[in-house]
């Protein structure tokens, strides 16, 4: 992790910001050499393929300034870590690439540290380099995780086939939800059930890496339900149908956004990370066995049919118009 040391008087310079806070974290991983060297070495297992990923979050486009350090560590992580849920990929090691500005300071930077290493712990991973940088902009935080999965069991997106069902973990909108508070003024907006969502995303491993075998296709929805599972559409050349009131959402969303204007909303917000996928109906059964034994909610929300995009639908078939599908960054 090599580049100018930051110029701020309340925390310490690079190297000795990388020896107290980073090289600690990567104690664990012979291959990351201690943070001493320019690079990492990883080898991946007999009759494994590696599987990668890159993800940023960045001050004032997926965190505001007043979010806790540690739930800023642990969202840029887990970001990265349910793209591989969504893959049914195993996580392994992961490299961080900071940009700071003069405002983080020391307690600031540990918290930060800390985030990191409790989610190490939670999900098995551990860090092996990165980048420090000084920046007039913005807090910029760049994961790439780094994991592993049998030769030939990576789920795309473009699996989907006519007839297949289409079905969701958790619940959806959450976190837009949560935004939306933590840009209000209410006493308690950091400690609601939506805030906590938005701060700390649920990344899906366990019930991700059961899929193989299962799902033709899948993705993580980051962009917002629609948004995402148009990608899965466009990438198979199929249209993908989600049915609206099989949308499932938390009862907390239910009464920020009440309604069917709150349904579309909630379906087009983002930064969910659950899973959204595609599966032949002769596996519903094996998708109800590994969320129950994952403990994790899913539900079917949809089919896949002839045709093209997606479309959310009402009881009677017809198309719901929405604004937009989802989160675009241009």
């Amino acid at each position: 992790m090599t580049s100018r040391p930051p110029e701020s008087p309340e925390r310490l310079g690079e190297f000795e910001l990388i020896a107290k806070l980073f090289a600690p974290l990567a104690r664990n991983f012979p291959g990351s050499f201690a943070l001493a060297d320019d690079v990492a070495l990883l080898e991946p297992a007999s009759g494994r393929e590696i599987v990668l990923k890159t993800d940023s979050v960045i001050e004032g486009v997926h965190f505001l300034r007043g979010d806790p350090a540690a739930r800023v560590a642990q969202k840029a992580l887990r970001r990265a870590l349910s793209d591989l849920a969504a893959k049914s990929a195993e996580p392994s090691v992961y490299l961080l690439a900071l940009a700071l500005p003069s405002w983080p300071d020391m307690a600031w930077l540990e918290a930060f540290a800390r985030g990191l290493a409790g989610d190490q712990a939670e999900f098995g991973i551990v860090l092996a380099g990165g980048e420090t940088n000084a920046t007039p902009g913005p807090v910029t935080i760049s994961v790439t995780m780094m994991g592993s999965i049998p030769k030939g069991a990576l789920i795309r997106r473009n699996g989907a086939r006519h007839g297949d069902l289409v079905f969701v973990t958790g619940t959806i909108g959450d976190s837009g939800g949560g935004l939306t508070l933590l840009r209000g003024q209410s006493d308690d907006r950091t400690d609601s059930y939506l805030a906590r969502r938005y701060l700390v995303p649920e990344p899906r491993m366990a019930f991700g890496q059961k899929l193989r075998g299962i799902a033709n296709a899948a993705i993580d929805v980051s962009d917002g339900l629609t948004a995402d599972l148009g990608h899965v559409a466009d990438a198979s050349r199929v249209r993908i149908e989600i049915d609206a009131a099989r949308v499932p959402l938390s009862e907390e969303l239910r009464q920020l956004w009440p309604g069917a204007d709150g349904v579309a909303r909630a379906a087009t917000a983002g930064d969910d990370y659950e899973i959204a996928f595609i599966a032949p109906e002769a596996k519903r059964d094996s998708i109800l066995d590994a969320a129950h034994t994952a403990s994790t909610r899913v539900t079917e929300i949809g089919r896949v049919v002839a045709g093209e995009g997606v479309a959310l639908v009402d009881g009677n078939g017809d198309e719901i118009p929405v604004a937009r599908r989802g989160y675009t960054h241009f």
